[in-house]
């Protein structure tokens, strides 16, 4: 039973893919703790106070050509923390006129700098560096990432840190493998390809995991030698901040990566429109998706983009409804449901259905909701916005008609704090079920033939990720491959290693992050010919 597991090892295994029993994961889990943490994790080990004079720490100002500057026009924006929703800090708003002499940086770096000149296995120790830091002042990120986006502590260091520096050392080790073919051609000739950095890019990340998409985004694009301007959420850019001092401490030479902290319509817009940028790489919202595509649409520039989700997943009749009950909650409640790939969408069967929906009720009611630098399961929402949205969508689901089982509503006082809610009947039609809520709400719909659950599961805008869970593997293979979607995760969920691309179909995005494929997103193919005079062979 879920209750009688901690919470937080009942969240956590699916995301570090352990198939131990309970007990072992626990032990296993306090030994990781230990290794990535400065401290051993317990109640109260942190306050938010410690947090705080971390951010004060931070330069709070722009990063354009190697130094920190203020923003011309002299603004600063609000840190709001959500836990208070009070203001802790202020930092830079930078504009168009920061990011045209972010580009002009990154430009000169590109044209005239070290970066794409130097061998790709130097370029790989800068980046070996500068991950061997980010583990060095993991604690500090980590409370940092809390401080600014809500997420437990917990989180922060098993989860967000961790992955960010595991995937800056990935492509570490790709950069000096990025290589052509040699191709045999008709006549006197030898053609061959190179696979060449494409210049200066525009990079635009989203606030629900601030460091881990700023380390998705700037990995391969680094390996690949090329320069950047990074243009953090107008909610969360404090650890965009330390990554850059950390940038810097490793050796990466002035204009290669700048980061600009602003909002969307200002800064992020000047970005994208601005022609020095060769290539735009943005996750976030569809809708904002849609906006950059026909922006940059109008210069032919590139663009990877990485968007919402609602995302199916289908437990069959077989399963073990214990375990799939923890795996789904953990798939739609990891990060307060802030999570693009949530297991928003979830197809029960009907011969399991009444039983698995008091369990999933359990779950989400023992869910612990409270401060983030606390012993808690789920912090608060990001900011006021969000957390309006959520509310809203628990009204339409409520007038819809959905079975609300708990939950529904905000947790009294201050703080974007969200209770943990489930609805039961959600029909296919419903505002819940069609549309991307982001928040911690979960949404069970009843099932009971395969052709059926696949026509539903694909009858959505998006196809950004699935989940199956079913002990029959040709239930398996008919779902994984009949569910249009970019990532299937079987009889688990939340998995993101850095070897494997992530990215989605239809309304879900173009291109893909992670792995060897995302290093096409930040090279273009040059072909070659030279002719052959009196060759030994051809």
């Amino acid at each position: 039973m879920y209750l009688a597991r901690s919470g937080l090892v009942a969240a956590v295994r699916p995301l570090l893919g352990s198939t131990l029993g309970w007990e072992s994961v626990s032990v296993f889990l306090n030994t990781q703790l230990r290794a990535l943490s400065a401290q051993p994790l317990r109640k109260g080990d942190v306050t938010a106070e410690e947090a705080i004079r971390h951010a004060d720490h931070l330069p709070k100002k722009l990063l354009i050509d190697g130094a920190w500057v203020d923003a011309q026009s002299g603004k600063t924006m609000p840190v709001v923390d959500p836990r208070t929703e009070e203001v802790v800090l202020r930092v830079a708003e930078g504009d168009k006129a920061d990011v045209d002499a972010a580009v002009a940086a990154a430009r000169k770096a590109f044209d005239h700098g070290p970066w794409p000149r130097m061998s790709a296995k130097e370029r790989g120790r800068v980046m070996y560096r500068l991950a061997d830091l980010m583990e060095r002042d993991r604690e500090e990120l980590a409370q940092l990432e809390t401080l600014d986006n809500g997420k437990p502590i917990f989180f922060s260091r098993a989860a967000d840190v961790p992955l960010s520096f595991d995937h800056l050392r990935y492509y570490a080790g790709w950069a000096d493998k990025i290589q052509g073919k040699t191709i045999p051609v008709d006549g006197p000739y030898w053609a061959y390809t190179l696979h060449e950095p494409l210049g200066v890019v525009g990079q635009i990340i989203p606030w629900n995991f601030p460091l881990l998409m700023a380390a998705w985004k700037i990995a391969p694009a680094l390996a690949c030698g090329n320069t950047i301007v990074l243009k953090t959420a107008e909610q969360t850019p404090l650890t965009a901040m330390k990554l850059g001092q950390l940038a810097l401490e490793a050796g990466l030479p002035p204009g290669v990566l700048n980061i600009i902290s602003g909002y969307g319509p200002t800064a992020g817009a000047a970005l994208v429109g601005n022609p020095g940028v060769d290539k735009i790489a943005f996750t976030g919202s569809t809708e904002v998706g849609r906006k950059i595509a026909g922006q940059v649409a109008q210069s032919l520039k590139p663009c990877t983009l990485e968007l919402g989700g609602k995302s199916p997943v289908v437990v069959c009749k077989d399963v073990d409804i214990d375990k799939a009950v923890a795996d789904t909650h953990f798939a739609l409640f990891f990060n307060h449901g802030q999570c693009c790939a949530a297991g928003s969408r979830l197809y029960v069967h009907e011969a399991i259905y009444d039983e698995f929906i008091e369990k999933a009720v359990k779950a989400a009611t023992t869910r612990r909701v409270g401060d983030p630098f606390g012993d808690v399961d789920q912090g608060p929402q990001v900011d006021q916005d969000q957390y309006n949205k959520i509310l809203e969508y628990i009204d339409h689901g409520k007038n819809e008609g959905a079975t609300l089982q708990c939950g529904g509503k905000a947790r009294a006082g201050k703080g974007y704090y969200v209770e943990p809610t489930v609805f039961t009947d959600v029909k296919d039609s419903m505002k819940i079920s069609r549309e991307e809520i982001f928040g911690p709400v979960q949404c069970i719909s009843k099932w009971s033939k395969m052709d059926e659950v696949i026509q539903r599961a694909n009858n959505n805008a998006y196809g950004l990720a699935a989940g199956v869970f079913s002990n029959n593997i040709d239930e398996v293979n008919t779902l994984s491959r009949g569910i249009k979607s970019g990532t299937v995760w079987v009889n688990c969920y939340n998995l993101y290693d850095s070897a494997v691309p992530f990215g989605g179909y239809k309304d879900s995005g173009l291109g893909r992050e992670k792995g060897e494929y995302a290093l096409s997103n930040y090279t273009q193919v040059k072909a070659v010919y030279q002719p052959l005079v009196n060759p030994a062979w051809r």
